[in-house]
């Protein structure tokens, strides 16, 4: 079956999101993340739309905390679209969703989702950004999320507090991957030559 670049993209894409949920604590099958590209035709038809990619999961341990993965279909995405998402979101008690969009968002759309951080969470990632998993680039060690009692273990533990620990960016590719906040600590594993393994912790800032 010969596919269109525009088939391969999304399936690529899509892929990426439903680990990216997954890493994230998020009930996703290793089914799903392992359907072929005939499957994902097969599901979604050959003239699929970006809308009908959506995906809606709950945390494993605890299924009232949900998020969803929008694809937009329009190239730039302004406050209209955002504002049907946020509308279908309040009526499902859903606080949190990523948006995976064509080209960046226009400026009113970025001042809407920032006046409205409180009540919804909204993180932004182009389609580029997403097309090959940056948790799997050989360059990337393991990194691991912290629970507030694992961070509190590890700062009584070594006597530090969390400003005494290195420091990765809100901003970083992979802080974004995990959807990291400020506040948050990461364990960063590391293959050495020596001990078998390097550990390290990240404050993020």
């Amino acid at each position: 079956m010969i596919l269109s670049e525009e088939i391969k993209r999304l399936f690529r894409i899509r892929k990426t999101m439903l680990q990216m949920l997954k890493d994230r604590g998020y009930l996703v099958g290793d089914i799903e993340i392992n359907m072929t590209r005939e499957q994902f035709i097969l599901k979604y038809g050959e003239n699929m739309k970006r809308e009908d990619l959506v995906i809606n999961r709950a945390k494993s341990n605890d299924n009232t905390d949900q998020i969803y993965v929008f694809f937009p279909k329009e190239e730039k995405v302004g406050i209209k679209t955002l504002e049907i998402y946020t509308t279908r979101m309040k009526t499902e008690n859903v606080c949190r969703a990523i948006l995976v969009v064509q080209q960046n968002l226009s400026p009113f759309a970025r001042k809407h989702i920032f006046e409205n951080a409180s009540k919804f969470h909204l993180e932004v990632f182009r389609e580029a950004e997403v097309l090959f998993n940056i948790k799997e680039h050989v360059l990337v060690p393991e990194h691991q999320v912290l629970t507030d009692k694992e961070k509190k273990t590890i700062l009584q533990r070594y006597s530090l507090k969390e400003t005494q620990l290195p420091r990765i960016h809100v901003s970083d590719p992979i802080s974004r991957y995990y959807g990291l906040q400020r506040g948050q600590v990461v364990k960063i594993i590391r293959p050495s030559i020596i001990g078998g393994r390097h550990i390290t912790y990240r404050f993020v800032i």
